[in-house]
């Protein structure tokens, strides 16, 4: 199969590896349909987390079609869509049981383990351990692009900006950055009845070819397309 390996800071390479099989009962093989790339990844690149070694095929998201599926797999099937997240889980140890899934103590006391502690996403097939546990289905009427951002970046809005924040009804919240974890932040407050919310970002014009005044101008625009989508 095709897969992007990193090779060290700064390299990486799109090549033929293994076909990615069973390893235990409790794994499925999944058919990736759709991928992204996360800010982690180009940390990685960078030689930032040094967990990561040569040779591993990069990724934790991804929505697909499982192909194969161990003995000991109840819940799926082969021919099933599904979401694989960025957090893999036993659902069984302390800290699953603690609703902390990011800390499972079965997979190595940390949940990231596709493209950093076992192959990831960024693959024509990728298994997928604790299947059972750790996998979603994906209803027909979501699409794979849109399942793909439940898979880290979504939730990471959300957890890390929402629910850490404390947001409540009423409030005005200002969220720092406007990448996609950041706007995916401010999808979400409105789940916890935020009043107003204020996205503090850069805006970078070339005065050379652009009017600063009508760039400022098309960002206010969007944030309003942004609003009345969020409010429809």
């Amino acid at each position: 199969m095709k897969a992007l390996v990193y090779h060290g800071p700064g390299k990486k390479s799109w090549e033929d590896v293994p076909d990615a099989t069973i390893q235990e009962p409790t794994d499925v093989v999944v058919r990736v349909d759709t991928t992204t790339i996360c800010g982690t990844d180009l940390h990685i690149l960078q030689g930032d987390v040094a967990a990561v070694t040569d040779g591993r095929i990069l990724g934790h998201e991804a929505v697909g079609t499982i192909t194969e599926v161990g003995d000991a797999v109840k819940g799926f099937q082969v021919g099933d869509r599904v979401l694989v997240p960025a957090i893999t889980k036993c659902g069984r140890c302390e800290y699953c049981q603690r609703g902390m899934p990011s800390h499972c103590q079965t997979v190595g006391g940390i949940g990231w383990i596709f493209g950093h502690l076992i192959d990831g996403t960024q693959a024509e097939f990728v298994r997928v351990p604790y299947a059972d546990t750790s996998l979603y289905a994906v209803p027909e009427s979501v699409t794979n692009e849109q399942a793909i951002f439940l898979a880290d970046s979504l939730p990471t809005g959300y957890e890390m900006g929402v629910l850490a924040g404390k947001v409540r009804p009423g409030d005005t919240v200002a969220v720092v950055g406007a990448g996609a974890v950041g706007l995916s932040a401010i999808l979400t407050t409105g789940l916890w009845g935020a009043s107003k919310i204020i996205a503090v970002d850069e805006i970078i014009v070339n005065t050379l070819t652009h009017d600063p005044t009508d760039r400022v101008l098309s960002y206010q625009l969007l944030a309003e397309a942004f609003h009345l989508a969020r409010t429809t």
